[in-house]
């Protein structure tokens, strides 16, 4: 498995990656692929398009737990 985290949440400035508020992050989920985890961050990328400062990631988690691979 490589494992992905989908996440994301409005920004305080575009030009910085500095949540607004932490409790608020939208955890999308865990994904065992990248293209899956790439799927589920476009749909919210998409759905979010008309706030400038949303924004979705997806970290590999798989790179994280094993960083030597």
């Amino acid at each position: 498995q490589l494992l992905h985290l989908v996440f994301g949440g409005e920004l305080k400035r575009t030009q910085d990656v500095e949540f607004k508020d932490l409790s608020k992050l939208d955890i999308v989920g865990m994904y065992p692929n990248f293209a899956q985890a790439k799927a589920a961050w476009l749909g919210k990328a998409q759905a979010s398009v008309d706030n400038a400062q949303m924004r979705y990631f997806v970290v590999h988690i798989h790179r994280l737990i094993e960083p030597d691979k």
